[in-house]
């Protein structure tokens, strides 16, 4: 199973962190916003460490990476 970033919608309060801490993986909306919130989207093996980056660095913890088992 491959490993999926997702951003929880009710969480995400627009801070920013998470695509500025993953550019390659996440961007932003036309107010701020993640684009990715309330979707999940999979994330290749060379892009673990951005997702990774991405969830520590969100203050409301609404990024959220599943890496399976």
């Amino acid at each position: 199973m491959a490993a999926r970033l997702s951003v929880d919608e009710t969480r995400c309060m627009g801070h920013g962190r998470c695509y500025d801490a993953a550019p390659r993986l996440l961007s932003d909306d036309d107010e701020g916003f993640v684009t990715l919130r309330g979707q999940s989207m999979p994330v290749p093996a060379d892009l673990l460490a951005d997702a990774r980056r991405a969830v520590a660095a969100c203050p409301e913890r609404a990024v959220r990476l599943d890496e399976g088992s």
